[in-house]
């Protein structure tokens, strides 16, 4: 028979495997569906530079380091810095 206590405890765990599992699978970039794997797309480098910005303002990057980013992102792309 099973105790209240370790049906909880089971329950636990499997929420807690279930979500280690999630979170691994969205770390890793891509899901394997039928043996093929799928990549999820890059970013587009206007996103990109969205998102540099966006750390520039919230105090995550310097100025320097969104200047360096900035002109990689644009050389890497193609763009005229």
């Amino acid at each position: 028979m099973t105790t209240p206590h370790r049906t909880l405890h089971i329950a636990t765990r499997l929420v807690t495997a279930a979500g280690l599992a999630v979170a691994l699978g969205s770390l890793a970039g891509c899901v394997l569906v039928g043996g093929t794997s799928h990549r999820a797309p890059s970013p587009t480098a206007g996103q990109e530079l969205i998102d540099l910005k966006k750390a520039l303002e919230s105090g995550a990057i310097s100025e320097s380091e969104y200047e360096s980013m900035r002109k990689q992102v644009m050389r890497d792309s193609g763009m005229p810095s």
